[in-house]
């Protein structure tokens, strides 16, 4: 946006973009003028960082290892299966945008926000399933265990399905294919092992308490899946 010809013909600072002082003596014009507009380039660079979506489909996004394939753009189980795959970097406030499959009746999961090392109490999981093998709060587009999905949104295993997720502060959404699953505050779970529904859940720590940023992983839990778009843009 910026170049050694910005600032060509400002020795003239009547036609400077914005006003300058009057008590300025000319070089102080100068040199405010130049520092102002080196500080707003470098605001515009700094604030278009921030807004990119990065891919995490890549060897720099995701911690790769023997359980799973990342060929032509393409995250698939290998022939020696397990586990959750984690990125690399931790995420808080952001927009996640994934393309994923299913096989027959498999179960999977987008976790974020999450400890590897103790991914069932320390973080959270958007479920991924197929339509129709299980019901309340573990159904396609879940919160798992604390919030059931509003509507049925999945498609036919074998089919592209597009999921989002949306975290800033204790707000978390997600779509599946367009529709809204969940859209909740998290600040309303003040028990632990309780949902504001007076239904029990799984975690020990009340989700208002859990860790507001982690790691996202994507899960194998014994059926094939295939992702092919897994997109982060951080929320700043």
């Amino acid at each position: 946006m910026c170049s050694n010809k910005s600032f060509h013909g400002w020795e003239d600072l009547s036609i400077a973009p914005f006003p300058i002082p009057i008590h300025l003596n000319l070089m102080n014009k100068k040199l405010f003028s130049l520092i102002s507009i080196i500080s707003l380039c470098s605001g515009f660079a700094y604030a278009s960082q921030d807004s990119a979506s990065h891919n995490l489909l890549t060897s720099d996004g995701l911690q790769l290892n023997k359980n799973w394939v990342l060929a032509d753009g393409e995250l698939t189980p290998s022939q020696t299966p397990g586990g959750i795959i984690w990125t690399k970097e931790k995420f808080g406030d952001f927009e996640v945008v994934l393309e994923y499959k299913t096989s027959e009746k498999a179960n999977s999961g987008l976790f974020f926000r999450t400890d590897p090392r103790n991914p069932v109490q320390g973080g959270f999981e958007i479920q991924i399933a197929s339509a129709g093998i299980y019901s309340g709060k573990h159904v396609l587009g879940s919160l798992y265990d604390a919030k059931e999905a509003a509507v049925s949104a999945g498609k036919p295993d074998g089919e592209w399905n597009v999921m989002t997720l949306t975290c800033k502060g204790p707000s978390i959404k997600a779509t599946v294919n367009g529709q809204t699953t969940v859209d909740v505050n998290i600040d309303q779970w003040t028990e632990p092992n309780q949902n504001p529904d007076g239904s029990k859940n799984k975690f020990n720590t009340a989700l208002k308490d859990m860790p507001r940023v982690g790691h996202l992983g994507l899960q194998y839990h014994g059926q094939a899946v295939w992702f092919r778009k897994f997109e982060v843009k951080p929320l700043n």
